[in-house]
């Protein structure tokens, strides 16, 4: 049986919908793509309506819409928390329940209503709405697109009505829930709590902290002794994985904030960090220790997912999931033959999770899973656009631009232009699902080139100087770069750069100021090479996204190098772009030298008003 299932992800952050066709993917975007508005939580109107473009049908003809999570389980938390925490927490009591009396309490009716208002025609007699549990949706988006017919499924996040992680079982196509840690406990809101502590953005800034922790010194008795602090006072581990946190320390339960500030302060012996303050190196190793603790609690975690359940394969999701280092950890422990991570782990994720379990548990349809590929189609799911569309869209800039017909010459152009230095915007196909950008939506640049991470990130990304960079690399020579058993393709795993491409170090080069470590070069492809000899791996499949493989391929012909520079196509604060007017717009406002959008390319020099930049920049505000 082929039903339509639309799956939804709203009003909390990182909007998204999805679209399946029994077992089809057809469509997945998050709604920032559209509005601009970095982890847009408005609902998704924007990509609902792509969703349906592409599969060509009304909201009528759905067999059902299912939303991510239960909100009445979630109010249900909500309430017992503050009648818990009480006499604490009022001043966020005040602000947070009218919201949910006003809006979230009556959550149905507002779906109804926003789906009204994409189709006037909308008739919610004849479709069935479903609202599987927060963490239910994140096993189904990890289980039911891997390519395992049965596997363990470990989810971690921040928190969902009241888990914070679970174990399940998936068997064909039915999921177990065996074990779930529950709230106030969370390894999620740990390392946000200290993603707070040390400057940066909860719920965007853990991939900084996660970037920030190799430059602490692993041998330094500060890191040892920061992680004894957090063992002895804010966190209990156990054997099984799971967490108590001792509560005096943090606020995030029922406070406007995530830790009691000077509580920490007084453990750490040093002040909460302010997002313009310099980086020190106690911060560094701060951030170390609790990169260390996390570590930790995931692999014992894994370990109880397999004493459970006995299976050969484990999937991923949940925002914990896309802790790059943790889950190359796990992968070298060897606790499971193989981990599928859900490429889009976070809430994102959430709303392709919902559409399959209504599909394979609501409405019990069969599921077929062939060992060897994944359903997520190398998770392009997004827009793509057409020539004609390309060219409508650039027009009202006056652009000026080359076609290229055969798109091999183009890649031999552009692998000249990347081994000259130049940073290259490169636009193709569909849009990547999930926070990576996956070699549709790239910024590229020489691997090799020393100046390469100084160029991206301050006059393109404009962001933090210590954030490193990702290789994509030909899939058949990942091996002779990385030590990596299995492939990466969704950027999600971080592995040493093979001892053969690595220079040696100065004996005091933990010793070493945090902007000295950044710039020595440590490897004959520095652009990539992260301070402690790592690098959050891509590895790039012919079959699943030809035009990025053939450049990089051109690149490899040139150069002798099958890989390339990878950042995401945006600036900080922007979400990455999404159309052809996007693309042109960021390549505009920022130093990039050329653009390739399909088969046209776009050169810097030769565009209108190309030096005055703050006319391009004027529209345009730092997060």
């Amino acid at each position: 049986m082929t039903m339509t299932i639309l799956g939804i992800s709203a009003f909390y952050h990182d909007s998204a919908a999805a679209l399946i066709q029994g077992e089809n993917i057809l469509a997945a975007a998050q709604e920032e793509r559209f509005t601009r508005k970095k982890q847009d939580e408005a609902f998704p109107t924007n990509a609902i309506k792509f969703c349906l473009e592409t599969a060509g049908v009304s909201i009528n003809e759905l067999d059902a819409i299912a939303f991510y999570d239960k909100p009445l389980l979630k109010f249900e938390r909500l309430l017992e928390t503050y009648y818990g925490f009480a006499p604490k927490g009022i001043s966020s009591f005040i602000a947070a329940i009218p919201v949910w009396l006003r809006e979230k309490m009556f959550l149905k009716d507002l779906i109804y209503k926003e789906l009204k208002n994409i189709d006037p025609t909308f008739d919610k007699k004849k479709i069935k709405l479903l609202f599987p549990e927060h963490h239910l949706s994140h096993a189904a988006s990890a289980f039911y697109p891997s390519p395992f017919q049965n596997a363990a499924i470990l989810t971690v996040d921040g928190v969902g009505e009241w888990a914070t992680a679970s174990i399940c079982k998936g068997e064909g196509n039915k999921i177990s829930i065996l074990k779930e840690l529950h709230f106030p406990h969370s390894l999620g809101l740990l390392y946000s709590a200290f993603t707070y502590f040390l400057g940066f953005r909860v719920n965007s800034g853990e991939y900084k902290l996660m970037g920030l922790a190799p430059y602490g010194n692993p041998n330094a008795e500060e890191t040892q002794r920061f992680i004894r602090i957090i063992k002895d006072n804010l966190v209990s581990i156990k054997a099984d994985g799971s967490i108590w946190l001792d509560q005096q320390y943090f606020n995030y339960a029922t406070g406007m904030r995530m830790v009691k500030d000077k509580h920490w302060e007084k453990l750490f012996g040093f002040p909460k960090r302010q997002s313009e303050d310099d980086l020190e190196q106690h911060h560094c190793n701060l951030g170390l220790a609790i990169q260390a603790v996390t570590e930790e609690v995931v692999i014992k975690m894994a370990e109880e997912a397999k004493r459970l359940t006995g299976a050969e394969y484990l999937c991923m999701a949940g925002g914990v999931a896309l802790n790059c280092v943790a889950n190359g950890k796990l992968e070298k422990a060897g606790i499971f033959k193989e981990i599928f991570i859900q490429p889009a782990a976070g809430d994102a994720g959430g709303a392709l999770g919902a559409a399959q379990a209504a599909y394979h548990i609501y409405f019990d349809q069969k599921r077929q899973a062939d060992g060897k590929k994944d359903a997520m189609k190398g998770s392009y799911l997004g827009p793509d656009y057409s020539d004609k569309e390309i060219e409508t869209d650039v027009r009202k800039f006056k652009a000026v631009y080359q076609r290229f017909d055969d798109f091999g010459d183009l890649c031999k152009v552009v692998a000249e232009r990347i081994d000259e230095g130049a940073a290259i915007g490169w636009m193709q196909g569909r849009m990547e699902y999930g926070p990576r950008a996956l070699g549709n939506r790239s910024i590229i640049g020489d691997a090799r080139n020393p100046e390469m991470q100084k160029k991206l990130n301050l006059k393109i990304k404009y962001r933090e100087s210590f954030r490193p960079f990702a290789p994509s690399v030909l899939a058949e020579a990942a091996n002779d770069y990385f030590d990596l058993e299995k492939d990466s393709p969704y950027m999600l795993l971080v592995h040493p750069v093979n001892e053969k491409h690595r220079k040696p170090l100065p004996e005091n080069y933990h010793d070493l100021a945090l902007r000295e470590k950044l710039y020595y070069e440590r490897s004959d492809i520095p652009a990539v090479t992260h301070i402690d000899f790592s690098a959050r791996i891509q590895t790039v499949h012919q079959s699943t996204n030809p035009a990025y493989w053939e450049l990089i391929n051109a690149f490899k012909q040139l150069t002798g190098y099958g890989l390339v520079v990878n950042t995401s196509f945006n600036v900080r604060g922007e979400p990455i772009v999404c159309t052809p007017e996007d693309a042109y717009r960021c390549f505009m406002r920022t130093e990039m030298d050329y653009l390739v959008i399909g088969h046209y390319l776009f050169t810097k020099s030769a565009q209108p008003n190309w030096e005055d930049k703050d006319a391009w920049k004027e529209e345009f505000k730092l997060d």
